[in-house]
């Protein structure tokens, strides 16, 4: 159940990032769920890295998943089109 938990919640954070970044025109759902995902990973290790901290359960992770993803897109964009956009 944990998984399809963060399926959705990856997809909404991807969704989420790629409308922030400029490029859902350009992103399916099956790779809004991915960059979420990713996402949630860097920032599962950003985020403590940098001494912070945004609660536990599903917003957490949601919120997390938004920043990492973010930073991803950011980092995408950085080396397709030499510049963050």
């Amino acid at each position: 159940m944990n998984f399809l938990v963060y399926l959705i919640v990856g997809g909404i954070a991807g969704w989420l990032a790629s409308i922030l970044m400029r490029t859902n025109g350009q992103q399916g759902i099956l790779l809004n769920i991915v960059v979420g995902i990713v996402g949630g990973v860097i920032g599962g290790w950003l985020l403590p890295t940098l001494g912070l901290s945004l609660g536990a359960g599903w917003v957490g992770f949601l919120l997390t998943a938004l920043i990492g993803a973010v930073v991803l897109l950011a980092i995408v964009n950085l080396f397709q089109r030499g510049s963050v956009r």
